[in-house]
């Protein structure tokens, strides 16, 4: 009797594909939720949108739900985050709920269920030869960096774990990852950086 080996992204992707499926028919009565009191509390438009860089460094855009408003100073330079995010932004955060949307990525193909989380594009110019190994796979809506410690982590070691699941990923370690995934969301550890209420930007190593 023959065996048919499936290789092993095609096996991530179909799991990507399933876990994006059931989860959006699962979730949307929240995602309709979560809509319409960011609509109620924020205004239009309800969806934060954003390139981000992903496989091999590509461009795609990524959608969460709007967390923060569109504050500016006099010289039209947006103000600083704890300025902008808002309670209701808080609370989403907390609860991971503005990531929901990012469901979609996956089934679209831009991004995997774990992964490296997705950074701006304009990061790219910053990154050296090992800090840019986190491009060799999908991004993720969470991966090993987020079961380790998300935003409380400083950049260096976040690329380091980045790159250590680059070298190890498998279809196990990622429902493990999925698994802690959910409780580190329970106990909403790691949302914020010290002094910071998201995480500070990546200046390279030479800032």
């Amino acid at each position: 009797m023959k065996f048919i080996v499936i290789p092993r992204k095609v096996l991530k992707r179909l799991v990507d594909i399933l876990g994006a499926l059931v989860g959006l028919i699962i979730l949307s009565p929240v995602m309709l939720v979560v809509a319409v009191v960011v609509y109620v509390s924020m205004g239009p438009p309800v969806l934060f949108k954003q390139e981000r860089a992903g496989l091999n460094g590509r461009p795609f855009m990524l959608y969460k739900f709007r967390t923060m408003l569109d504050l500016r100073d006099e010289h039209g330079n947006l103000l600083p985050d704890e300025k902008r995010l808002t309670r209701v932004g808080r609370f989403l955060r907390n609860w991971s709920l503005d990531e929901l949307p990012q469901f979609w990525n996956v089934l679209k193909g831009d991004m995997s269920l774990v992964g490296p989380r997705p950074l701006p594009t304009r990061y790219l110019p910053r990154y050296n030869e090992f800090q840019m190994r986190r491009h060799e796979v999908k991004p993720g809506i969470t991966g090993w960096t987020q079961v380790k410690g998300r935003n409380s982590l400083s950049w260096d070691e976040k690329f380091k774990l980045d790159v250590w699941y680059v070298d190890h990923w498998s279809i196990l370690l990622d429902l493990y990852i999925i698994v802690l995934t959910i409780w580190k969301v329970l106990k909403h550890e790691g949302i914020s950086a010290d002094g910071h209420v998201t995480m500070p930007e990546f200046k390279g190593d030479e800032a």
